[in-house]
């Protein structure tokens, strides 16, 4: 069973005179967290907005105190724990709901912990067979921690099942080059190039074949085929020269 990952260990711990307001500040967090729903300006028909969700919680988090941004992170590794144990027993949808919803407590300061949370989400989607979410979860997560090898390699998965070789090729040579004893990363980068060759052979053959029949519409009323033109490769440069042949004479 895979393992999403907690962020507990790195809290820091709770003074214990803090803790006789520890009701009134989960009820301050509690609105805070409204705050950013209510606040968020709606978007026109265009999709554009005068502020983006992302800019306008960097000003209401400004405001917070240390101590505010404290709780919110422990709240939301709180939350976290939750989707962790609905992940275990396999209730990925719902796991993505309360992953989520963590998202919206932690402060875009702690980046590290959002991108656990985004690895985690990941993790949900590719159990759900959602590849494109995942991807787009693994990306987001490495925007915050661009070391994070889980989300990387993750991705780098991803790629290859949806048969983005080139993305892939391009995630396991990073993983490989900071840790070369990587055996999964390795062997990657030893398969993809041939695979990625072979995918491009493929594409080329199709498009020429494709074109032939496009030109076989064009030339059958002058009595002519693409078999008139036969197409010689260059061996030095690659390149490709045409050669018009006239049908024979019966």
């Amino acid at each position: 069973m895979e393992e999403t990952e907690c962020i507990a260990d790195n809290l820091p711990t709770s003074n214990p005179r803090e803790n006789a307001k520890e009701d009134e500040r989960k009820e301050e967090t509690s609105n805070n967290a409204s705050h950013l729903d209510s606040d968020i300006p709606e978007m026109n028909e265009t999709g554009d907005s005068a502020q983006t969700e992302e800019e306008l919680r960097k000003e209401i988090e400004e405001k917070f105190s240390d101590e505010e941004k404290t709780d919110r992170r422990h709240e939301a590794d709180d939350i976290k724990s939750k989707g962790n144990e609905l992940f275990k027993s396999g209730e990925y949808k719902e796991a993505v709901e309360i992953y989520n919803e963590a998202l919206v407590i932690c402060p875009l300061v702690f980046s590290d912990d959002r991108a656990v949370l985004h690895s985690n989400l990941a993790a949900c989607h590719q159990h759900l067979d959602e590849k494109e979410d995942a991807i787009e979860q693994c990306s987001k997560a490495l925007e915050l921690k661009t070391t994070y090898v889980k989300a990387r390699r993750r991705r780098a998965q991803l790629y290859r099942q949806t048969e983005k070789l080139d993305e892939a090729l391009q995630d396991y040579s990073i993983i490989y080059t900071e840790n070369p004893d990587d055996n999964e990363a390795r062997a990657a980068c030893a398969m993809l190039p041939s695979e990625i060759k072979e995918r491009n052979e493929k594409m080329k053959a199709e498009m020429i074949g494709k074109l032939k029949d496009l030109g076989n519409l064009f030339l059958r009323p002058f009595g002519l085929s693409t078999d008139n033109f036969k197409m010689q490769q260059d061996p030095n440069s690659g390149g490709y020269s045409v050669n018009f042949q006239q049908n024979s004479k019966e």
